[in-house]
């Protein structure tokens, strides 16, 4: 029973089918209100769902040269992991698995689909693919440091308001939360808010960081190769984790519930979720043109991880 429960919970709610299809409504909205910030009409708000639909009736051509095998599992593997993150988010209520350091967990599960995004692109035979994929992983290796640090800054305060030293859990930063208000107003952790919410498009891979696609440039770059439903899969994961980052944002920072039904709670988790994403992700990729990956990689190894050091600090020391 308990397998079962599990099984649901990352295919259908709060995973899965859930994930899938909020992060493309949310994805819809986000393409119309792009369009009207720069005086067009836009695509319909429904025009993702239309894009996967037809992406995953597309005829699938696998490179000749390529690793057949890994060609076909890298985007799955990318999806299952994104898929599996909302069980460790306490979009209502407390989490629905929680165990000890469950929040690096969840740092590895992001790792893991950025990695599938690198392994797609290595395997593609493509030099645009291994220029992608070179990207990526320059990209991946700037933005996990100012992350890591804004989440062990969140652990150590959450562990100090509890008065606990075992505080790498998602359920205990809520928990924190209910007791001292949202970190966000904290301001010990206001450098560290700042630092995570500069590190969300990044890892989502929009505008201004989206150059390990560069469609101008290396013509999608990892996804070169790609068509038919493997492309929409690997599409699938890049819009999932805006939405990720986002409420990963909200339940680092922004967690506390406001009602007693799980209905309202929820809703307003969602409301949070898209307004962290309108202005981390929609402003920014609508204001700002790409960076090359040198400046990627000099901002967030400067600005984000400083303003996340400052926050570890406080925490530590005052």
């Amino acid at each position: 029973m308990e397998f079962l429960k599990l099984l649901f919970n990352i295919l259908i709610f709060p995973g899965g089918l859930f994930l899938i299809f909020i992060s493309l409504l949310i994805s819809g909205i986000d393409r119309k209100l792009v369009a009207r910030m720069q005086r067009r009409i836009g695509p319909p708000i429904l025009q993702p769902f239309y894009d996967m639909l037809k992406l995953f009736k597309k005829e699938v051509i696998i490179p000749k040269d390529s690793n057949k095998k890994i060609f076909k599992i890298a985007p799955i593997i990318g999806l299952l992991s994104v898929c599996i993150i909302p069980i460790f988010i306490p979009i209502f209520s407390n989490t629905y698995i929680n165990f000890n350091g469950d929040i690096i967990f969840i740092i590895y599960l992001l790792t893991i689909s950025a990695i599938s995004l690198i392994a797609s692109g290595i395997n593609s035979s493509s030099v645009f693919g291994d220029i992608g994929a070179s990207r990526e992983v320059v990209l991946l290796s700037s933005l996990e440091l100012p992350m890591v640090i804004s989440i062990l800054a969140v652990c150590i305060f959450s562990g100090k308001v509890l008065n606990i030293s075992d505080s790498f859990l998602m359920n205990n930063i809520y928990i924190a939360q209910l007791n001292q208000g949202s970190f966000l107003f904290t301001l010990k952790l206001i450098p560290a808010a700042i630092g995570f919410f500069m590190v969300i498009p990044g890892e989502t891979g929009v505008l201004p960081f989206d150059m390990a696609e560069g469609e101008m440039e290396i013509c999608e770059g990892a996804l070169v190769e790609y068509s038919g439903v493997y492309l929409g899969i690997l599409k699938l994961v890049q819009i999932t984790k805006g939405f990720i980052m986002s409420a990963l944002f909200v339940s680092l920072f922004l967690s506390n519930n406001i009602s007693d039904f799980m209905i309202i709670n929820i809703l307003v988790f969602l409301i949070k979720t898209f307004v962290v994403m309108f202005f981390s992700i929609t402003i920014v990729r609508t204001i700002f043109a790409r960076l090359r990956i040198n400046h990627a990689l000099k901002f967030y190894w400067t600005i984000p991880t400083i303003l996340s050091l400052i926050s570890l600090i406080l925490v530590n020391y005052f």
